[in-house]
């Protein structure tokens, strides 16, 4: 594995906060290239310099084995880029081979961050790639299984050959030009962050000199940098490239090309920019030379303006939470003041026009915390379809996924809650669902299979879809998987076809008979179901047999700050989140409660029966109130479920801030009572938050 190298430690997360984005851009493309079957003169110079800057910056980390990588897939889009009917000879092999570097360069990047992966060898896939390299420059044509190369002579063939080829074009006959960058304000490290630019952009020069030279060896040259800016003095034909680098790199605020024709460069601008023996020249390499036919496309760039970079910034996660949690306890304290036991009945006509408008500021704090931690779910769906590309080829089925409602946007943390769920169910439909190509013509289905995964928001909640048109679910073999696990807790006559589908969410449910690479439908969708739940979701089945299945998920945009419904039971007070609430009412009829066989209670609401809860019962706690006739009565709902429980008062409704419980309090598995967590009240009382879900699970049990 790759090490960092200890002098760049501190630079760590702006490297692997610059790669990630990368490699899902370059994912993409890749997988755009291959439907279409070819790569386009855009997507080809695009890969080119994504390969690029993970080789330069690679390098400067001191991850060699990463940078060697990327240098050998550098070295295949230089050939294709000075010649572009050259694809033609690889396009059966360059896709899988460059998705199988692009996986190790992931892997390494996971393994530096402590992420469990796989350990891969780069040598093979370099030799590959030479070998790729190989049949271009002779002519051949490479299939996707070609064989791996072997020979010193045939590891050293594509820097050979690249140069060769590069030294046909005049190396330094390119144009001069000068670039002076400035670094944003209070950014720190300006030295160490104007050597990784000088390394992603040397090798798209024929000559380079920075001003000032070695910013890396003295710390001190930071003041200078951030006074006068740094100043790249370069050589090429391909100056748009330097400027794409420089536009998109790190921290950058602004650029300006200089014209070469008002700023003549001669020996005594030198000196006056810096000592002649200060300028460090950097010789050749032939990745940055584009053909003629590229050059006439390309607008002048002599007269570029000065650029200001959008104003974006990247901050750890971690100031985000401790952000969320500062915003919680300023909501809190507000409740605490606006809700002083010491005020009651005491006339503050100011005061309470003042604790109005900290509301108001309070809100609006918490609005815009809130949407700095929303992140679109299009980073999550760009990951499926690299999946459902490796799977349709491993398990020869024709499959396409279609996505919607990428742009949607989730809290951070429940976007990465949701990668693993959603990763096992597309995996699932692909695996599971989706016939092979035979099978599809022979019922009349189209040859390629289509997962859909969509994500819309509504009415405060974000409602993801898996769906398949695949094979469906045949309900009655369900039932008799169910039957032969003794799973039934009932005839089988009284189970619903909703309930029946359900099956394949208990642990250990499956109607797969062979152990694939690939789970079958509903191994592990118990722990999928858990992991929706834990960040306070929901998921229900609807599938037709022969026609395909539809996943449904419903989780709330964020988990810290929720509106809730407080009521008292005895001198406790809970809180239920409104989502949760369908409705509150009273019994004024005794004839809308009736009792089972067993004595358990229900209620009859417009025709139907729903349980009743008993809160006091359940905890344990003195009610005021035993007689469903006195107190209040709640229906509640969560997916499917639906039930009433039973309080003695509704007391109001109230913002609050969740607050997990204690962890020496995970001994008594609270949470499986019907409590989710706790909140702090206006007067300082702790108030626990009740849980639909498992509040409902536990009448069932």
């Amino acid at each position: 594995m790759s090490t960092i190298d200890p002098s760049m430690a501190n630079m760590l997360e702006v490297f692997i906060s610059e790669s990630i984005p990368l490699f899902e851009a370059l994912d993409e493309i890749l997988l755009e290239s291959e439907k279409a079957k070819n790569i386009s003169e855009r997507h080809i110079n695009e890969i080119f310099r994504i390969m690029h800057t993970i080789k330069g910056s690679a390098g400067m980390m001191g991850l060699e084995e990463m940078s060697t990588v990327a240098h050998a897939v550098e070295d295949v889009f230089f050939i294709i880029r000075q010649d572009s009917s050259k694809l033609d000879l690889v396009i059966n092999a360059i896709f899988d081979l460059i998705f199988k570097s692009t996986d190790f360069l992931k892997a390494e990047l996971d393994i530096i961050q402590g992420i469990d992966a796989e350990r891969q060898e780069h040598q093979p896939i370099i030799d590959e790639l030479h070998e790729l390299v190989n049949a271009m420059n002779n002519g051949t044509t490479a299939q996707a299984s070609a064989p791996k190369a072997s020979g010193a002579a045939d590891a050293a063939a594509p820097s050979d050959a690249a140069s060769n080829s590069g030294s046909d074009n005049g190396g330094t006959d390119g144009k001069f030009h000068r670039l002076r960058i400035f670094f944003e304000e209070g950014c720190q490290m300006e030295n160490i962050r104007a050597f990784a630019l000088i390394s992603q952009v040397k090798d798209l020069c024929d000559e380079l000199e920075s001003v000032p030279a070695n910013p890396e060896s003295d710390s001190n040259t930071s003041a200078e940098i951030v006074k006068n800016g740094l100043l790249l003095k370069f050589v090429t034909d391909d100056v748009q490239s330097v400027v794409s680098v420089v536009e998109t790199a790190v921290n950058v605020q602004s650029y300006e090309l200089l014209d070469e024709h008002n700023d003549v460069h001669t020996e005594e601008t030198e000196k006056e920019e810096a000592p002649s023996n200060a300028a460090v020249k950097v010789e050749a390499a032939p990745a940055a030379v584009e053909t003629a036919a590229d050059e006439t496309k390309k607008p002048a760039q002599t007269d570029m303006p000065k650029i200001a970079k959008q104003n974006l910034i990247s901050v750890n996660q971690v100031k985000l939470d401790q952000l969320m949690d500062l915003v919680g306890e300023i909501v809190t304290a507000e409740s605490m003041v606006s809700s002083n036991p010491d005020l009651k009945g005491l006339v503050l006509d100011n005061f309470y026009k003042s604790t109005r408008e900290l509301r108001k500021l309070t809100d609006e704090l918490q609005d815009v915390v809130m949407s700095i931690r929303m992140v679109p779910l299009s980073g999550t769906f760009q990951k499926m379809n690299r999946i459902v590309r490796d799977m349709g080829k491993k398990l020869g089925k024709s499959v396409e996924l279609v996505t919607v409602g990428g742009d949607t946007e989730v809290d951070k943390t429940i976007n990465d809650s949701l990668s693993d769920p959603l990763m096992h169910m597309v995996r699932n439909s692909v695996d599971h669902a989706i016939e092979s190509p035979e099978e599809r013509i022979a019922k009349g289905k189209p040859e390629m299979g289509t997962v859909t995964l969509s994500a819309q928001n509504i009415g405060g909640e974000i409602v993801i879809t898996i769906a398949d048109d695949g094979s469906g679910m045949n309900t009655e073999k369900l039932m008799a998987k169910a039957k032969k696990n003794g799973l039934l807790t009932k005839p089988e006559a009284d189970y619903t076809e909703k309930e029946i589908l359900n099956f394949i969410m208990m642990a250990g449910f499956s109607t797969n008979t062979v152990v694939t690479e690939y789970s079958g439908r509903g191994v592990g969708m118990d722990v999928v179901r858990k992991n929706i739940e834990k960040v306070g979701g929901t998921i229900s089945i609807d599938s037709k047999w022969g026609v395909g299945t539809t996943f449904t998920i419903k989780i709330p945009l964020t988990l810290a700050i929720v509106d809730g419904m407080e009521l008292a039971v005895g001198d406790t007070i809970f809180t239920m989140p409104i989502t949760s609430i369908k409705q509150s009412f009273k019994i004024s009829d005794p004839k809308q409660i009736i009792y089972n066989t067993d004595g358990t209670e229900m209620i009859m609401l417009r025709g139907e029966c729903f349980p009743v809860i008993r809160l006091h019962q359940i905890f344990d706690i003195e009610a005021k109130h035993t007689d469903l006739m006195e107190g209040i009565v709640l229906q509640i709902e969560y997916g499917d479920k639906m039930g009433c429980i039973f309080a003695d008062e509704l007391i109001g409704e109230q913002q609050v801030v969740v607050k997990p419980f204690p962890q020496f309090l995970n001994k008594y598995n609270i949470k499986n009572c019907g409590l989710s967590g706790c909140t702090i009240l206006g007067d300082g009382s702790i108030s626990l938050i009740l849980d639909a879900n498992t509040l409902l699970n536990y009448f069932e049990r």
